[in-house]
């Protein structure tokens, strides 16, 4: 599968030069862009970033690659609050329940969601499930999966991880089977999962990543992989128990406006502003780079204390 997305994006890659194609951001007045950051370390494991969480001071932060490595790191920023260098640890080999290293299929992990205990959960798409780690370097504790798990496609699965103000897990496929069938969201409350609600698919975007806001909202970070390379769109949606009331569409890019963006997380800054930082899956392709790219939103046009 790998080595088929390597061939596919090389020739897009070259279609792309050869050609000329450019692209700009579309978003809506409501989103401001940035900036981006091309992140590098001298390091054999960097690469493949599928998830990131920033702390709430906007300078530590965590992330995950795709290939069942953590790191924990500081995002240095500039007077402007912009990102201007990254400092960053080693690249942890996480563990499965039984404390060895991961390794094959049982490494593909997608999705990150920080406990408030201060241990993480990850999600995986080569053996469908999730998993919380205490610490990086400890044994994976077992959480018991749903039944529609095991029947999900492979490389498309549990794409996403994101936890709410109750400590509720919320995970979802990265394809939901067909064109015109929305994406079925899976929430863990600790004992179980059920199927609360379900996301529109809207045009070629696939999910893959999501966040809670500090304003209680989803947040999905989807991408479409067309022509020369990928575009990006981020929607909201209010969650109100097992409903959605609302659904934003916050940034939607051109292609190659970004790279392979699959990992966000959305913060206060010291302003008070909501910020959304995305960091990308360079695929370890050499024509591709590991960027870590931010938008400012404003607050959602309505809001569940403005309903009641």
């Amino acid at each position: 599968m790998r080595r088929r997305l390597a061939l596919a994006l090389g020739a897009i890659a070259a279609l792309g030069i050869v050609l000329g194609f450019r692209s700009d951001a579309g978003q809506p007045d409501a989103t401001t862009y940035l900036g981006s950051y091309r992140w590098v370390m001298d390091d054999p494991h960097f690469g493949g970033f599928s998830a990131i969480e920033i702390s709430d001071t906007g300078a530590g932060f965590v992330a995950l690659t795709d290939k069942g490595r953590f790191v924990e790191g500081q995002l240095i920023r500039d007077a402007a609050g912009r990102i201007s260098g990254v400092s960053a640890g080693d690249l942890i080999l996480l563990r499965d329940i039984e404390g060895q290293p991961l390794t094959g299929r049982a490494s593909d992990s997608e999705g990150l969601a920080l406990a408030p205990d201060g241990g993480f959960y990850v999600s995986f798409e080569g053996n469908h499930r999730v998993r919380y780690y205490p610490a990086p370097q400890v044994p994976a504790v077992r959480i018991a999966g749903h039944p529609d798990f095991q029947a999900m496609q492979i490389n498309s699965s549990l794409e996403t991880l994101a936890i709410d103000a109750r400590g509720h897990l919320y995970t979802m496929p990265e394809r939901s089977g067909a064109l015109d069938r929305p994406f079925p969201v899976y929430r863990y409350d600790g004992d179980g999962w059920d199927i609360p609600f379900h996301i529109p698919r809207r045009d070629a975007f696939l999910p893959v990543g999501a966040d809670f806001g500090p304003d209680g909202w989803l947040y999905l970070l989807e991408r479409a992989l067309t022509g020369p390379g990928f575009r990006t769109r981020v929607r909201r949606f209010d969650v109100a128990g097992d409903t959605l009331q609302a659904e934003e569409v916050l940034i939607q890019t051109r292609t190659r406006r970004h790279d392979n963006l699959e990992g966000i997380s959305v913060w206060l800054d010291g302003q008070g502003q909501t910020r959304i930082t995305m960091v990308s899956d360079d695929n370890f392709m050499v024509f591709q780079s590991t960027e870590i790219v931010e938008y400012k939103v404003d607050p959602p046009l309505a809001s569940r204390a403005d309903e009641g």
